[in-house]
């Protein structure tokens, strides 16, 4: 009789065996450099390369003196590095009537972006947590108002609300526009916190609602620590919407408080004396560096953001 131990041993030879002839198991390794590959990096590439070459002109130009700039070549690099339009940029280019360069614009488009991004965020992530979950009546109607909100153009407000800024004696402030901003920035940021809050396990909420957590309890002890990447996400939007805003910064406020743009077009639109094309290209970088270093320090979550609901219907 044969002996179990050397049949169960002489099996799996032939099962080892057997798996070598078939050949190696799992899917076919993808190719590196299949078309598809080189069609989607080569895509990339060309993308990436449109968008960079003005970045580069602009940082080349802007480190040149006028002498080399009127050689004509853009896109050679400086030969010798210059740093006199950017502090021209920044303290010394006329805007108007006031040669203080955008120091000053700069500084009032901080006091303009920083409490309107603040108030926008907060009060929209409490409209968002109570339409997501503290149902009211008449919620859907109001959730319905403020999505028809976000798609009024701006231009349709803009007589209506300097009417309104100049009876209540803010016309021309910057408080009259961190309202504006505030105002315009809460429709659609209720619905990006509505939406990242829909989709919050709701076993969370029920169960704060078991143990006695309120309104304000569940929101503060529940919702916000789980709600990092919403708030960036809802950051990045209001800050490189506000700080980039022309428009309404314009409309809205007067010569001494203009915020950063505003300055900007008037450096760059100058009709008097030379036209100094690295100068302009400095104060255009300067104007562009505070949303693009927010996006550089906070890329991450707002992938993370985005990905956790907020744009989810």
């Amino acid at each position: 009789m044969a002996n179990p131990a050397v049949m169960s041993q002489t099996a799996a030879g032939f099962d080892a065996v057997s798996r070598q002839l078939e050949g190696p198991q799992g899917p076919k390794p993808r190719k590196r450099f299949s078309r598809a590959n080189i069609f989607i990096y080569g895509t990339l590439i060309v993308v990436a390369f449109y968008y960079a070459l003005p970045l580069y002109v602009m940082i080349v130009t802007s480190l040149k003196g006028m002498p080399e700039i009127r050689l004509g070549n853009i896109f050679s690099p400086p030969v010798e590095i210059t740093f006199e339009p950017w502090v021209k940029a920044w303290s010394q280019a006329c805007t108007g009537l006031n040669c203080d360069g955008l120091s000053r614009g700069f500084w009032n488009s901080v006091q303009i972006t920083v409490p309107s991004v603040i108030i926008s965020i907060l009060i929209a992530s409490v409209n968002g947590y109570a339409l997501a979950n503290w149902r009211f009546k008449g919620a859907d109607t109001f959730f319905t108002i403020l999505i028809f909100g976000a798609f009024i153009p701006y231009q349709v407000m803009l007589y209506p609300i300097v009417i309104i800024l100049r009876e209540i004696g803010l016309y021309g402030t910057l408080w009259g526009l961190v309202i504006v901003h505030t105002i315009f920035g809460m429709p659609i940021l209720t619905l990006l916190f509505r939406n990242y809050f829909t989709s919050l396990p709701e076993e969370l909420f029920k169960a704060a609602r078991v143990d006695g957590a309120r309104f304000w309890g569940i929101y503060f002890q529940i919702m916000l620590p789980m709600s990092l990447p919403i708030f960036v996400v809802a950051m990045i939007i209001q800050v490189t919407g506000i700080w980039n805003d022309f428009l309404f910064g314009v409309v809205y406020t007067k010569p001494d408080t203009y915020p950063m743009t505003v300055q900007l077009n008037n450096i760059v639109n100058s009709v008097q004396g030379v036209k100094e094309y690295n100068v302009n290209m400095a104060a255009t970088i300067l104007t562009g560096l505070v949303p693009l270093t927010i996006y550089f320090v906070s890329g991450k979550l707002f992938v993370r953001g985005i990905a956790a609901g907020a744009v989810k219907g």
